[in-house]
């Protein structure tokens, strides 16, 4: 049997448990395929689909989705498929309706004896089955019952997602696969979502979101959020906050926003920082006085009841509480009583307008910011009332609540919720251009929320939507089933997303592409990086970071010359524009560097690398005019117009601004100059001589030195020495430009221990200089295994473990791409109570092959997980060989402004880690380094051994080799 795109090579799932695209060895139920079994449904038989059947007097959301079923129908099998609310046009049909509300489906639910027992009544359930003879006229039909009219919504989108109809297929042009034939195989399923609010929150959208919707609509009206109501369904998620950048305001703009979300069945809510439906901006356009609740209480009552007055009987969640204007915090400390009043009286105004009691109406309280101190200080609110925990702005949750009271039933009615961000507007830096999510972070941290009984409200920021594709459907797919949506789940999910909008044929090499620039672009987020930021005189940092960026464009090129033209629009979107401009913006800031480095030097090719440089913001420009004018007929105007360069502080400059560049007055003459690796200074020095760092058989084999012309004209060179052991290459020459020396030592020409040597360079201007080269041999240690100290350090990426002793009733897990180099080792579940370190506890161990004894620096890297429970950090232990006692490291980041833990905390997310150190003596030859769990959710990342202080550089050093 031949199975439908979405199965890669086995199982691979968009949703664990909720899809059936996966290849499997007998047809599940209801799962579709090219070619039928016996008792299936052929829904596409031909090129001629089966027809599409609703009850009139249904939800208007479901004829919505019905008809949208019937065209992705038809788009698939490239004919016009039939849609009726009467009877059937033809003998095979797919019909849908809710219980209850169909008398269609309630009629064949009792003729036919369909169980409905574990969908009706269950808050947004479907079935899905093949019926035989459902009615007259009809000989065999796939039902879609839903429990509710959200349930018949998303049993609709399912099938349209089985068929291959993506969710992006508007918002990212994806088009619909062709397929003459499709069955949908017999049997019975079901399905409801764990988690009952999931949804997005449109923010900073301006320029890009808002210049597009000005463009496109006129606004933020109906026609703008009837696509993105789709989009939302299309996902099986139900909630929004609407977009609310000032002057947005989504119930005035256009009344028609709130009746249409109704119609199709979203729930509206607003903000963390917009109480009782009411729009930021309506207080500027309605509100008198200060916002102010000690001061102007009465203002501030009437305009929260007029909020929810006008709600009409739709599904709403109200936001309680109060924040300062412009979401800033509302006073300096802790004001816990008068937010407390602010609440009781907010539900007093809830009860008032709706006849009904309070705890009737959904409400949540947002933990946002300095909200969340009130928390910790002791507020609390009625127990009907969500708490909505948030992270830190940057993908770390700050707080859950404490999972043993879910264990012993002690949850709270009102439930609780997260507020994630793929985007934010504020310090350390704005980032909204691409996506700089990794899937696998915020898979990890709303795995934890689960886990500690985050179950009610699913809510992350998605900025301007585009260009968040990928993560929007991690995250609302995860939402569904959390307990469906594992480890296994998480690593094969870019490869199957990429399926989803591309086919099978090249999914897992774009699926790993993703992953990649993701990665990439998370270890320093476009808008924080800096002609500072990757080393260019310190380990070739700067070269290894641009040479990762330049294989990935060339992978991504290559592929996308394979890309049927069909899907080139979609292409460009999700995976060359990204990709590309990613790897230009990483050259252009190394380009200013060398510009200014190489000015400071007197090079004469600074000039030329700041020409460079002006290349590559013209690219940048290039680049962003296609995806606006070029692509999709010029869809998506303005929509990648975020600056991303230029920036001077946390906001974002109004333009991209080239960064300021240097120019040198050249001679004619030619002028020779010397640079050396691990030194910014130019060569002849004052009273100094260059000393290159230490070469190392094992971390540093070679070193380099650069000999650069300051002029016009070319200039000769000699390079010699005299110390039989040490070699360099080229040993003349003309220089135009510059010429890199490669300084190597005759290894086996030289006895263990510690040695100089020296090399001579002289210009045919008569410049000399006389270059020190340290040089290290250290033990051979034949004989021992585990990664070899090199350069005075041992680097090991945390996955690459010797022995993993588990924790009991749990596991170590390796979460592929997590972090800024491989990936992050954790322990599950995460849940328990602290471990103590030492004896058989759990830890991972680690061989080294050290140098010879003495004392040295364990730095670990983290993810910057934060203190979710409260206790005062997040620990973890190190012991190296038979110290008895591991010492116990503390991970304190706090993003309180103020706080003694919030520089360490800007420092984490900056650099999307975080590193902890402790200080333990080691052996000449064999050690054993064990790294101890303490606290439940720490991410392991990597591991450095240190002698010595390592050179400044972003990344730090390469793993170590291993033996």
């Amino acid at each position: 049997m031949k199975i439908l795109l979405l199965s890669l090579a086995a199982t691979v799932m968009l949703a664990a448990g909720t899809r059936a695209h996966a290849a499997q060895a007998t047809a599940a139920p209801a799962s579709i395929h090219e070619t039928g079994v016996r008792g299936s449904l052929a829904l596409i038989d031909g090129g001629h689909p089966a027809a599409v059947l609703v009850d009139a007097g249904d939800h208007p959301g479901v004829l919505r989705a019905a008809r949208d079923l019937r065209a992705d129908l038809s788009a698939v099998a490239g004919g016009e498929a039939a849609f009726s609310t009467g009877q059937s046009p033809q003998r095979l049909a797919v019909i849908a309706g809710t219980l209850g509300h169909s008398a269609r489906i309630d009629r064949i639910v009792r003729e036919h004896g369909i169980d409905t027992g574990d969908v009706a009544g269950r808050n947004e359930a479907y079935l899905l089955q093949v019926v035989e003879s459902p009615e007259p006229g009809i000989d065999r039909a796939l039902l879609i019952a839903g429990a509710d009219k959200r349930g018949t919504i998303f049993g609709v989108y399912e099938i349209s997602r089985r068929i291959g109809v993506s969710p992006w297929t508007w918002w990212a042009d994806v088009p619909p696969p062709r397929h003459a034939n499709l069955h949908v195989a017999p049997g019975r399923f079901t399905d409801a979502p764990k988690v009952r609010y999931r949804g997005i929150f449109i923010n900073d959208e301006d320029p890009a979101l808002g210049g597009w919707l000005k463009a496109t609509y006129g606004g933020a009206n109906h026609q703008f959020y009837e696509r993105v109501y789709q989009l939302i369904l299309r996902h099986k998620a139900n909630y929004l906050w609407p977009a609310m950048w000032q002057p947005r305001a989504f119930y005035e703009d256009d009344p028609r926003n709130a009746e249409v979300a109704d119609e199709y069945g979203v729930i509206i809510a607003t903000t963390h920082h917009e109480p009782m439906m009411r729009a930021h901006d309506e207080w500027s356009r309605h509100g008198t006085g200060r916002w102010d609740y000690n001061s102007n209480s009465k203002v501030l009552q009437e305009f929260w009841r007029g909020g929810v007055e006008r709600l009409k009987g739709h599904e709403v969640v109200v936001t309680l509480g109060m924040r300062g204007d412009g979401d800033e915090a509302m006073a300096e400390g802790t004001a816990t009583a008068l937010l407390e009043r602010i609440v009781d009286d907010q539900r007093k105004i809830i009860a008032e307008v709706t006849g009904k009691p309070a705890e009737q109406t959904p409400q949540v309280w947002a933990l946002y910011k300095e909200v969340q101190d009130y928390y910790d200080a002791g507020m609390r609110v009625p127990d009907d009332v969500t708490l909505l925990f948030a992270d830190d702005n940057w993908g770390n949750i700050r707080r859950l609540p404490d999972p043993a009271s879910k264990r012993a039933g002690g949850s709270r009615l009102g439930g609780y919720g997260v507020y994630y961000h793929f985007d934010y507007v504020g310090g350390p830096r704005n980032y909204k251009w691409l996506n700089t999510t990794q899937v696998e972070r915020a898979w990890e941290q709303m795995r934890l929320a689960w886990a500690h009984g985050v179950e009610r409200l699913w809510i992350v920021n998605v900025g301007d939507i585009k260009p968040m594709e990928l993560p929007i459907s991690a995250f609302l797919d995860q939402a569904w089933n959390p307990d469906a949506a594992d480890l296994e789940w998480i690593s094969r999910y870019p490869a199957a997303w990429a399926a989803e909008q591309f086919g099978p044929a090249h999914a897992a090499e774009i699926g790993s592409i993703l992953s990649r620039y993701t990665q990439y672009n998370a270890r320093r987020k476009p808008e924080l990086l800096s002609p500072d930021t990757w080393s260019l005189v310190h380990e070739h940092e700067a070269d290894r970071v641009l040479a990762g960026w330049d294989a990935l464009v060339k992978r991504t090129l290559e592929l996308g010359a394979k890309i049927p033209a069909s899907h080139r629009d979609a292409w460009y979107q999700l995976v060359e524009y990204p990709v590309l401009a990613s790897a230009n913006l990483n050259h252009l800031h190394v380009a200013v560097g060398r510009n200014r480095l190489y000015a400071a030097q007197g090079r004469a090719s600074a000039n030329q690398w700041g020409e460079k440089a002006r290349e590559l913001f013209a690219r940048d420009a290039e680049l962003q005019r296609v995806y606006e004018q070029d692509i999709a007929g010029g869809k998506w105007t303005s929509m990648m117009s975020q600056p991303r360069i230029g920036y001077t502080h946390w906001q974002s400059p109004e333009r991209n601004v080239l960064p300021a560049l240097a120019t040198v007055d050249v001679p004619e003459k030619g002028v020779t100059g010397v640079a050396i690796e691990g030194d910014a200074r130019r060569w002849p020095y004052p009273l100094q001589g260059p000393r290159l760092p230490v070469l190392d058989p094992v971390g540093a084999p070679s070193r380099e030195v650069v000999v650069f012309n300051g002029g016009r004209q070319k200039i000769g060179f000699t390079a010699s020495t005299k110390t039989p052991w040490l070699k360099v290459s080229p040993a003349s020459g003309d220089v135009q430009d510059a010429q890199p020396l490669k300084i190597e030592v005759d290894w086996n020409a030289l006895p263990e221990g510690e040695h100089e040597g020296r090399l001579y360079i002289r210009g045919k201007d008569w410049t000399e200089v006389t270059v020190t080269v340290p040089v290290h041999k250290p033990p051979a240690h034949r004989g021992v295994r585990g990664f070899v100290e090199g350069n005075g350090v041992v680097a090991i990426e945390a996955q690459h473990h010797s022995r993993a002793v588990a924790p009991a009733g749990g596991a170590w897990q390796v979460v592929p791409n997590l972090g800024r180099t491989l990936s992050g080792v954790t322990a599950w579940p995460a849940t328990g109570e602290p471990a103590t370190p030492g004896g058989d506890g759990a830890r991972l161990e680690y061989p080294l092959v050290m140098d010879h004894d003495g004392e040295v620096e364990v730095r670990v890297v983290m993810s910057p997980t934060l203190d979710i429970r409260h206790r005062g950090g997040l620990r973890y232990a190190v012991s190296i060989n038979d110290e008895t006692t591991p010492q116990v490291v503390n991970m304190r980041l706090d993003p309180t402004p103020g706080d003694r833990d919030f520089r360490a905390w800007e420092a984490a997310v900056i650099d999307n880690s975080h590193v902890a150190s402790s200080r333990h003596r080691v052996r000449a030859g064999a050690n054993t380094l064990r790294l101890w769990l303490v606290d439940p959710g720490v991410v392991f990342q990597r591991i450095e051994v240190v002698r010595r202080p390592w050179p400044p550089t972003t990344l730090g050093p390469p793993e170590s080799a291993r033996r």
